[in-house]
């Protein structure tokens, strides 16, 4: 893996072909996982507030999915990035629909994360906080029975009372972030903050990044771009209605491997640092 952007020793032409030679062992070897968890570290900003980051992967013509899943547009390195990712989080957001499609199992410990996240304050596994409104999960999944940390169930207060009831029923807990049965993105991110999990992942699906943009919380996108072209009809990697205006972001860093992007852009925060 190589970083293009910010350009340093690796990428800068300027220095010539010896600290070229130089910079090459670092950037076409694996990264290790420390490196990575470097490279995706949660910003200073987000120290003083809750911080909502997606990862997602698109096609070059701009597929989020082939056949329904995300995985066959993926990589080897995509997937450090999405273990890593999650190892840095204290909850990762998903769609109900992602779970049912993408077979979500709960987080799990992982021996090269441990010390690092003992030393944020954080638990062996980061929780899983599932967005529906019907509710129309499967409660007996281990996603919610035998959870390393606990699951949320995130919905509205007129989601069906029989169906809130499963899920508490199953050791999942159950947040009310809205007062129809949808939930709405603000309240929800509020909802998780209030339990202390303020570094978030959101995983998807389209809609419920779409859900997040619309209302303007979502703080950074982790996007992987593969050299696929796919056609078809796949959905993008953000669905449903969008901002009034475009929400413009800006370019954090930008590492390449094997032809793959794995890009990070950052919502603008000008006069606040």
């Amino acid at each position: 893996m190589r970083r293009l952007f910010p350009v340093t020793y690796e990428t800068a032409d300027h220095e010539g072909r010896e600290g070229r030679e130089a910079a090459a062992g670092p950037s076409g070897r694996e990264w290790s996982l420390d490196e990575l968890a470097d490279a995706y570290g949660y910003p200073a900003e987000a120290a003083a507030g809750v911080w909502l980051r997606a990862n997602m992967v698109s096609t070059l013509d701009g597929a989020a999915q082939h056949d329904g899943r995300s995985q066959p547009i993926s990589c080897p390195a995509d997937m450090r990035i999405f273990g890593t990712l999650r190892a840095l989080a204290d909850a990762v957001v998903v769609g109900a629909e992602t779970v049912r499609q993408e077979g979500y199992r709960p987080a799990r410990a992982r021996d090269a994360f441990a010390a690092r996240r003992a030393a944020a304050g954080q638990g062996p596994a980061p929780s899983i906080a599932v967005i529906s409104a019907r509710l129309d999960l499967d409660f007996t999944l281990p996603l919610f029975t035998e959870p390393l940390a606990p699951t949320y169930v995130l919905t509205g207060a007129a989601a069906p009372a029989e169906r809130m009831a499963a899920a508490r029923a199953s050791g999942a807990q159950v947040l009310i972030a809205g007062e129809g049965a949808g939930v709405e993105p603000e309240r929800a991110v509020a909802a998780l903050a209030g339990r202390g999990l303020t570094r978030l992942l959101t995983e998807g699906g389209p809609r419920l990044l779409g859900q997040f943009v619309a209302a303007q919380v979502l703080d950074e996108l982790c996007l992987t771009l593969s050299p696929l072209l796919t056609s078809g009809t796949a959905q993008r990697i953000a669905g449903g209605s969008g901002p009034v205006l475009p929400a413009r972001f800006e370019l954090a860093s930008l590492l390449e491997e094997d032809g793959f992007l794995f890009s990070r852009y950052r919502r603008p925060r000008h006069g606040t640092e």
